[in-house]
């Protein structure tokens, strides 16, 4: 029986020029390389230039994945952006991305489930293409959390850059088993109890201001390594394939600790895995399309392979994407 998928045509990604590395913080706040490169895998993080905001990085990566694609913008009828950052509380950061790309048609709104925001839009899109609403969707994440962060919090600016990824979707007749290429099942979850563990102390609801990030890192590392389980065991049940089955594990860019404690607790051989917290540190909502555009110009994934998609974020928000390229 045939049915229709979302399949992914192209990805793109874009990292400011300005590269922050640990030996440039220790200068700034209590911290060292060695720290830091103990606790996280962190070495280097990008952080967008004056003037560089949320939708300026989302049109780059876009562009690169309209590219990569051989489409062009007019193709797209719905623009997804995941970001915690957006340039505006209104209008949203993916009208702002459409217009720059020049579509003047269609749907576009923003997404924000923090670090799991990319899961949560390529969900999302997923569901307008497989409907028959919309023929192709970009999907894009993207982040300027250094605009965000308290820069003498050695705890929480050590973590964070930013960037953005996106990909294309484009809805296609599949034969409705495993073997399909596109999203073969998504796994969102969320639960408020958990807010002050992973927050940012203001808004134009609360405190009329932008605030800061807060975060509980011991508890989050916790809960993130804990509660990753269900979502990726629930999608391999889900579209009928074992973790053998899997060709990569593409999981957020948080810490490089939590990636592998993830995978072992799964049972994911460590060189399935895509991890590139390295050079970009924890990019939020862009980290997963960004190590997913690494992975694919480096030649790693390939048509045909079987790819997992595992975020967690602020909320708590947490999610999978199986998907074949």
């Amino acid at each position: 029986m045939t049915r229709l998928r979302s399949i992914l045509r192209g990805c793109g990604s874009y990292l400011p020029p300005r590269v922050l590395t640990n030996k440039d913080l220790e200068a700034m706040v209590a911290t060292s390389d060695e720290w830091i490169v103990q606790r996280t895998g962190i070495r280097e993080r990008h952080i967008a230039a004056e003037g560089e905001t949320t939708s300026v990085l989302g049109i780059r990566a876009a562009e690169a994945a309209l590219a990569d694609a051989g489409l062009e913008a007019g193709d797209i009828d719905l623009v997804v952006c995941a970001t915690s950052t957006p340039d505006y509380t209104f209008p949203s950061t993916a009208t702002q991305i459409q217009h720059g790309l020049g579509i003047h048609g269609g749907a576009a709104f923003d997404l924000q489930a923090v670090c799991t925001g990319f899961v949560y839009g390529l969900a999302t899109a997923d569901k307008f293409l497989v409907s028959g609403s919309h023929k192709r969707a970009l999907v894009v994440g993207a982040e300027t959390f250094s605009r965000i962060l308290d820069w003498t919090d050695r705890g929480t600016c050590v973590l964070f850059g930013d960037g953005a990824g996106a990909v294309v979707l484009e809805a296609a007749e599949g034969r409705g088993t495993s073997a399909d290429r596109g999203v073969l099942t998504t796994q969102l979850r969320s639960d408020g109890r958990y807010r002050d563990k992973l927050y940012v102390d203001g808004g134009p609801g609360s405190t009329g201001t932008t605030g800061h990030l807060r975060m509980e890192g011991r508890e989050v590392f916790k809960f993130a390594v804990g509660k990753v389980m269900d979502v990726v065991t629930e999608a391999f049940a889900e579209a009928g394939v074992t973790v053998d089955d899997l060709s990569w594990f593409v999981p957020h860019q948080a810490n490089r600790r939590i990636i592998e404690a993830s995978a072992d607790k799964l049972g994911i051989p460590r060189e399935k895995l895509v991890i590139t917290v390295d050079r970009h540190g924890n990019t939020s909502a862009a980290s997963i399309p960004l190590a997913l555009d690494a992975a694919r110009r480096d030649g790693r994934i390939k048509e045909g392979d079987l790819v997992m998609l595992e975020a967690i974020g602020g909320g708590f928000t947490w999610g999978s994407a199986l998907l074949r390229w």
